[in-house]
């Protein structure tokens, strides 16, 4: 009994924040729940990003399903990547069932069927909110490290870029991006050379490989206007909840170039968007990145750097990351070190390697006398999960097994006539969804192009009359010259032929 006292004890001095909190579930001891000792999450620590990891049909999306709808009652907007097509249920109301209402029981927890406001987004061809950016906005540095090129590409690019600012061009898509590039190896290769110096034309051709290999994983839909801003993430309906803002990507999982992109321009845009918010209570805005090995699988080292320093210094402005995955190894190290909640779902061991990585999962959280972790990996049912979070103070909370609470929104999708319903009602289809193709640098470059070779046909054409001119005028100035040609033509000579031959007709 002093056992199970002191486990209590040990959770309630652990997860049980003074100020405003996400009730995460019920703490387990020796895989039984016990009632009212609730695993709380402090809103304060939400910005410190987490891991939500665990095999397949573990309960994963439910997690994150229940973390974002009570983020939203709490006002506390947030960001779904859907890349499976399973979150668009949250902005329906759960539809009940006795078995949840026996889990919350044994929780100590009611239960209530709520929906959340909901914005339903894309970035590909997929209906919702469009989501694009520019160029111009994307910028050199994080273009080359998506392209993965090499320092001289790169410093192309950058020279591009400062190109098309001194002569006021915009770069809007990638066929701005691609007529610059081959107006700089073109017609305007002096006026490049001049200025920046030589570009060498087999850089700019490896360019724009890289450029039509983004192409063709639908990158086209995602450069240009109307530009999206990122402060229309942080909306609050009029009752004050925060929108849960869901991504649609299910039909971009095999393109993680675009995803990569897409992700690394938006965190890019929000970092240098939002203010610093310092030691807040709650997060400004939370994004939860669901099959989050997308992002690092075959990602280059300059890439990852990116993506670690951007992990280390968003959080200042309120931020709070979460990636969603099957393993934590599938996060890199130093990715990972920054995660202050970690909630993992059960592990299966089929073989040698599995084991393996349970074994290096388990160290990855607090040692506790109540568990042995590697062993609770594995055993862990539906819905259940080991919790490690960050006090109010930054410190450590203990490990706790936990019995999840359930979604209060539909644990389902929703019917397409919903879907479709949902998408016509917002106030953001009709702002973002006019595509506008204003004159940028493509046109510009282009007209530029034409008026220089119509210039060079008129000057060729003008040289051309002066030769033919010249040749004429030469050709009378011979006629003059020459004696003999002057008799032959002369009046008296030409009378005196016809003279001739008139006596000899006669």
């Amino acid at each position: 009994m002093s056992r199970k006292v002191d486990f209590v004890k040990s959770i309630e001095e652990g997860y049980s924040p003074k100020g405003d909190s996400i009730i995460m579930g019920a703490a387990m001891l020796d895989g039984t729940a016990i009632t009212g000792a609730h695993v709380k999450i402090p809103l304060k620590t939400m910005n410190r990003h987490g891991l939500i990891a665990g095999a397949t049909g573990t309960g994963k999306t439910k997690t994150l399903q229940i973390i974002a709808e009570q983020l939203s009652q709490q006002g506390v907007p947030s960001l779904l990547m859907d890349i499976k097509g399973d979150l668009s249920g949250i902005a329906a109301a759960s539809d009940g069932h006795p078995k949840i209402d026996e889990r919350h029981a044994t929780i100590g927890l009611d239960f209530k069927k709520r929906a959340s406001p909901t914005e339903i987004m894309t970035i590909s061809e997929q209906d919702g909110v469009r989501m694009r950016a520019t160029v111009s906005e994307f910028g050199p540095v994080l273009l080359s490290r998506i392209l993965d090129v090499t320092e001289t590409q790169a410093g192309i690019i950058s020279v591009v870029f400062k190109y098309c600012d001194d002569n006021k061009l915009p770069l809007l898509d990638l066929r701005d991006l691609k007529k610059v590039l081959q107006f700089a190896t073109g017609a305007g290769k002096d006026e490049f050379q001049a200025e920046y110096g030589r570009i060498s034309t087999s850089s700019t051709g490896a360019i724009m490989r890289k450029l039509v290999e983004l192409e063709q994983q639908g990158a086209e839909l995602f450069f240009g206007e109307r530009s999206f801003e990122v402060k229309d993430l942080v909306r609050k309906d009029k009752n004050g909840d925060g929108y849960v803002n869901v991504i649609r990507l299910t039909d971009i999982q095999d393109r993680p170039k675009l995803f990569s992109t897409f992700m690394l321009s938006l965190l890019a845009e929000i970092y240098s968007t939002f203010p610093e918010q310092g030691d807040s209570d709650r997060p400004e805005l939370v994004l939860f990145i669901d099959e989050a090995h997308l992002i690092f699988d075959n990602a280059s080292k300059a890439l990852l750097d990116q993506i670690e320093s951007i992990v280390k210094l968003i959080r200042s402005k309120g931020i709070g990351l979460y990636f969603v995955t099957q393993n934590p190894t599938d996060i890199p190290e130093g990715v990972l070190s920054q995660l202050g909640l970690k909630v993992q779902h059960a592990l299966r061991a089929f073989t040698a390697k599995d084991r393996k990585a349970i074994k290096l999962t388990a160290q990855n959280y607090p040692i506790t006398e109540y568990y042995d972790t590697a062993e609770v990996l594995t055993s862990l049912g539906i819905g259940e999960a080991l919790i490690s979070a960050l006090d109010e103070k930054g410190r450590p909370s203990p490990l706790a097994a936990t019995l999840l609470r359930a979604p209060e929104s539909r644990m389902d999708v929703l019917t397409n006539r919903e879907l479709d319903d949902l998408i016509a009602d917002s106030e953001l289809t009709d702002k973002y969804n006019e595509s506008i193709n204003r004159e940028s640098a493509e046109e510009m470059l282009q007209e530029k192009m034409d008026q220089a070779h119509e210039d060079e046909i008129k000057e060729k054409a003008q040289k051309e009359r002066a030769r033919t001119s010249s040749s004429s005028s030469s050709g009378r100035r011979s006629t003059r010259q020459n004696p003999i040609i002057k008799v032959l033509t002369s009046a008296t000579f030409i009378r005196g032929v016809m003279g001739i031959l008139g006596k000899a007709l006669k």
